[in-house]
């Protein structure tokens, strides 16, 4: 349809420059040599092969284990906040995000990816990070006999014999990402076919399949948070898990996807895309940054105050940590009050330089919230922060920023025809 108003491109395509890529690769390379160092390290350096804490020894592969699987679960959550977030838009029939909605679906890109990766690190260091997948634990007549990770063991083996192949919860894994990567692609056709032929019938469309997602995305994401990470901690459980890992990946995607607007809108594309655009994602990085702190505040404060042992030791294990403790409060600063006063005023939430600091170090800081859900449950005092996490970190944000980026390059930035793009134009807060 026309835009009569407008003299924008609305073909405009992003072009993925070969110095872009070749920045990141650098940044994949760095991250590359430094998580090598940390390898390294770990394996020659003190602290490798000893038993801590009971009669299973220590490895250094395990701390890259746990690194793998933090990292995996991470960015997996940030590409699929990004389908989540273009879905939300369709559903809500939300007209100022218009110029702005491929940004978000590109980071569906890395699914197929995250999918693989997810799979085959599974079958790679399960009994290094899943405690409950020890046959040992599901034989009554065995010394490490544990009835209550027996009596949660069909959540995971069913129908087959627990301690034998985790089915239930492969098949729960590949359903997850299928229906993902599925809703990803078929959002992502209806998308383009609708640049093509116009008209409102694929944004009508797009909209049903959207809200078929959310309705999938809103069961697979708490279930995939109990199984890929409060299952770690297998004696203990929270009943707000789920939203509080749903929570961490909001927050995270949505500052990656303001991150991609602001770097577009300086290198003179998205034109169309004004301050009262970059003010509507600042003020959602701003409100979901306190709801990620109400959730992790409401979580603590009613385990806390309740003292149940099973369930207090979950934090007793961080809090009291020489390792984890500091990270609390890292995780704290950068999560929640860097974002909270910096972008309280409605200038910053308006200024690019402001955007820029906070999302990336937000992106930083839940990333830190990952490394506290998982690091303790699997590798106890053996964990931390160090050369092996920071390089994995860089080399996985650097094959995200290179799959998204290329996905974003392959079609127009702009939906030209979605039918609400002259109220994108005209949109001011």
């Amino acid at each position: 349809m026309a835009h009569s108003t407008t003299n924008y491109n609305l073909d405009q395509k992003f072009e993925f420059t070969a110095g872009l890529k070749k920045s990141i690769m650098t940044v994949l390379g760095i991250g590359a040599l430094i998580l090598v160092i940390g390898i390294v390290m770990a394996m020659f350096g003190g602290g490798n092969d000893h038993a801590e804490g009971g009669d299973h020894a220590y490895h250094w592969y395990q701390r890259f284990f746990a690194n793998l699987w933090i990292n995996n679960v991470y960015f997996t959550g940030i590409a699929v906040i990004g389908v989540f977030f273009f879905a939300i838009q369709y559903a809500a029939q939300a007209g100022w995000s218009a110029g702005i909605l491929r940004v978000m679906l590109s980071f569906g890109y890395w699914l197929p990816f995250a999918a693989v990766l997810m799979l085959v690190s599974f079958f790679i260091v399960n009994h290094d990070i899943f405690h409950w997948t020890h046959s040992d634990l599901f034989d009554p007549n065995d010394s490490h006999y544990d009835k209550i990770i027996d009596g949660k063991g069909s959540y995971f083996y069913w129908p087959m014999e627990k301690g034998t192949f985790p089915l239930f919860f492969v098949i729960r894994l590949v359903v997850f990402f299928g229906f993902w990567v599925f809703f990803f692609n078929k959002l992502k056709n209806l998308a383009y076919e609708e640049d093509i032929h116009g008209g409102t019938s694929y944004w009508g469309k797009i909209r049903k399949w959207s809200a078929l997602f959310l309705v999938f995305f809103a069961v697979s994401s708490s279930i995939s948070a109990w199984d890929w990470v409060m299952s770690i901690d297998t004696h203990w459980f929270s009943t707000m898990f789920g939203w509080y890992v749903f929570a961490s990946w909001f927050v995270a995607g949505l500052s990656a996807i303001t991150l991609v607007v602001v770097y577009l809108r300086e290198n003179g594309y998205l034109a169309m895309v004004n301050e009262n655009h970059v003010h509507d994602l600042g003020k959602f990085v701003f409100a979901f940054s306190i709801f990620w702190t109400y959730i992790w505040f409401s979580q603590f404060l009613l385990i806390y105050y309740a003292n149940i042992p099973e369930e207090s030791v979950y934090f007793v294990e961080r809090l009291e940590s020489d390792v984890y403790s500091p990270f609390i409060f890292v995780n704290l600063v950068l999560n929640f009050f860097l974002p909270f006063l910096v972008l309280m005023t409605r200038d910053a939430k308006r200024h690019a330089i402001f955007l820029k600091v906070v999302c990336s170090l937000i992106i930083l800081g839940h990333w830190f919230d990952f490394f506290l859900m998982v690091q303790p449950g699997t590798l106890g005092q053996n964990g931390g922060f160090g050369l092996m996490e920071l390089g994995m970190f860089l080399v996985y944000g650097s094959a995200v920023a290179l799959v998204v980026l290329g996905g974003l390059a392959k079609k127009p930035l702009v939906a030209k025809n979605h039918p609400m793009l002259e109220e994108s134009y005209h949109h001011h807060i």
